[in-house]
């Protein structure tokens, strides 16, 4: 018998809701079973410098100390509830929130809930054998810590299955540990899912692009009528705070570091960039083409009525939608959506309600074209004349107004031909990938010691020194 109180921190009276504790005893051996084997390769003796929820008060959300990741205590916390809220949006608006599932909406909710639970195991299995490659203990620790927040993410979405979805809830958790990342028979629900790390670059880039998609959906969320999800997705923001600044500060310091690199011994061309051991700026561009573009792919369809359905049933809002300046129903509004015609890309205005996934994906990409801001200002501060771009939102798209056009990345629709001749100075090649893999050969384990190919942070983790011992091998 689990004590839940000790092995399961929450705030959601696990102590006393027997059924939902006979589901989750049924649940947790599954989910210790998938850790041990797609969690991060050969690391269950480590003892990790981590921080753990044990409340939603300030003091109490990240509590910092050594801990074997399979001991972490994945706990369930919501953020604490307004008694006053109601549905913000649609045609619900006005009425009090929603403690339990509208029948009428129960499949559709529970699809929701599915597709974001999926995405949190999936990143964990994308990054197993990151660990075995790490630049520094800083970074390993750092990679952890994503580790097994994702795995409380995770948790959150089953709680939610569990308490609320009867037994098409208990399979649906069953289910989200049988999906694999990138199998053939059984791949996870989200294309971006599926794609490899196979190395920390990609890990950088994955946790600046597609965990801030992760940022979005779950802000959408968090203005659900249907109140658990709403407080849940509340919480895990907190959380997913850090996974972007991993991702930020991460390609921030091989940035510098290759600009240090190129400014100390005077070079430009990329290939005596890498003969000097760290990774050149065009790759650096390559890299965040890719992860931009299959991260865009995550919003969906420019056009889509399950969107609408989501809104007007008040399920899922807009991006800080209890702050936009509008009646929330969206019956009259309309919103600019690209497609292309012939040779052209054109703008045409359709129905608020049915784009409400290219504004959500118009609002990230404001917000990343911040983040590759503060990265150009690295270059342009050490004086080199190269400037990193977000490629067109029509570049190398799979899902959408996009799919089957070929777009470069400055907007100009191109024959599949032209558009295969400069793919790879577009995306990552095999070549680039092995460069960038050959840097990580080993591992650098040696407290306050940092590979050649990327900078040390400005300051640690907790207020410790950068020489601290973030992880301890057993």
């Amino acid at each position: 018998m689990i004590n839940y109180t000790e092995k399961i921190p929450n705030n959601v009276d696990l102590g006393r809701d027997r059924v939902l504790q006979r589901a989750l005893e049924h649940w947790q051996p599954a989910y210790m079973s998938w850790w041990y084997d797609m969690g991060p390769n050969e690391s269950h003796n480590y003892d990790v410098y981590l921080r753990t929820a044990v409340s939603v008060e300030p003091d109490g959300w990240a509590q910092f100390d050594y801990v074997k990741m399979p001991e972490y205590r994945w706990g369930i916390f919501l953020q604490p509830r307004d008694e006053k809220r109601q549905v913000n949006f649609g045609i619900h608006k006005g009425q009090p929130a929603w403690q339990e599932v509208p029948g009428e909406y129960r499949s559709i909710l529970r699809r929701i809930i599915v597709t974001q639970g999926d995405t949190e195991p999936a990143s964990v299995e994308q990054q197993k054998m990151l660990g075995m490659s790490c630049p520094s203990l800083y970074d390993l620790r750092n990679i952890f810590q994503v580790n097994v927040e994702e795995g409380r993410h995770l948790w959150a979405m089953v709680y939610l299955l569990h308490r609320y979805f009867g037994r098409d809830g208990r399979e649906e958790a069953e289910a989200l540990l049988a999906r694999r990342s990138g199998d053939t028979d059984n791949p996870r629900i989200l294309g971006a899912f599926n794609e490899p790390t196979p190395d920390w670059l990609a890990f950088y880039m994955f946790t600046f692009f597609t965990d801030r998609d992760g940022k979005f959906q779950l802000c959408a969320l968090a203005e659900s009528g249907f109140d658990p999800l709403s407080r849940t997705c509340r919480f895990m923001l907190t959380e997913e705070a850090h996974h972007m600044f991993v991702g930020e500060t991460g390609v921030s310091r091989i940035i510098q570091r290759t600009c240090e690199v190129m400014k100390e011994n005077n070079v430009e061309d990329p290939s005596d960039v890498r003969a000097l051991g760290v990774i050149d700026l065009q790759t650096i561009q390559r890299y965040l083409s890719f992860h931009y573009s299959v991260t865009l792919d995550l919003y969906g369809s420019d056009v889509s009525s399950n969107a609408a359905n989501y809104f007007t049933s008040g399920l899922k809002g807009r991006f800080r939608e209890t702050k936009l300046d509008d009646d929330h129903v969206l019956s009259e509004a309309e919103y600019p959506v690209s497609e292309v015609t012939g040779d052209k890309i054109v703008t045409k205005k359709v129905p608020a309600l049915t784009a409400l996934n290219e504004r959500l994906r118009d609002d990230y990409i404001d917000e990343i074209a911040d983040g590759v801001g503060r990265w150009q200002r690295i270059i342009d501060n050490v004086g080199i004349s190269f400037r990193l771009t977000l490629p067109h939102k029509g570049f190398h798209r799979e899902i959408g107004n996009f799919t089957g056009h070929f777009i470069s990345p400055e907007g100009e629709v191109l024959t599949e031909e032209a558009w295969r001749k400069h793919e790879f100075q577009w995306l990552p090649s095999a070549k680039d990938y092995a460069y960038v893999q050959s840097l990580m050969s080993g591992r650098v384990t040696e407290p306050g010691k940092f590979a050649n190919w990327i900078a040390p942070p400005v300051r640690g983790i907790n207020n410790q020194p950068l020489d601290f011992e973030y992880v301890r091998f057993n």
